[in-house]
C-alpha cells in the first residue's frame, strides 16, 4: 500500500522509500526511513497535501510524494 492511500487516524510502518536522486534523499533525510511509524493526521480540503506524525513531529508532504513511500498497516 501507498502512504498516500493510508485513510487519516490509520498507523503504518514504512517498508520502503521509492524514488530516484534527489527526491528519495529529500524524503529520507526527512526521516522517512524504513521502519519508521507514520500516521496520517490531516488531508487538506482539496486532498492535497497530506499532514503525516512520525517522530514525535509534523510532517506535510504532497500526495505525489506520498505515493513514492510504501507502507505496511
Amino acid at each position: 500500500m501507498k502512504l498516500s492511500e493510508l485513510p487519516v487516524g490509520q498507523k503504518a510502518k514504512i517498508l520502503r522509500v521509492n524514488g530516484e536522486g534527489a527526491l528519495r534523499n529529500r524524503l529520507l533525510d526527512m526521516g522517512l526511513t524504513p521502519k519508521t511509524e507514520v500516521m496520517i493526521q490531516k488531508v487538506a480540503p482539496m486532498g492535497d497535501p497530506v499532514e503525516l506524525t512520525l517522530r514525535g513531529y509534523e510532517l506535510t508532504l504532497r500526495l505525489e510524494d506520498a505515493a513514492q513511500i510504501e507502507v505496511q498497516e
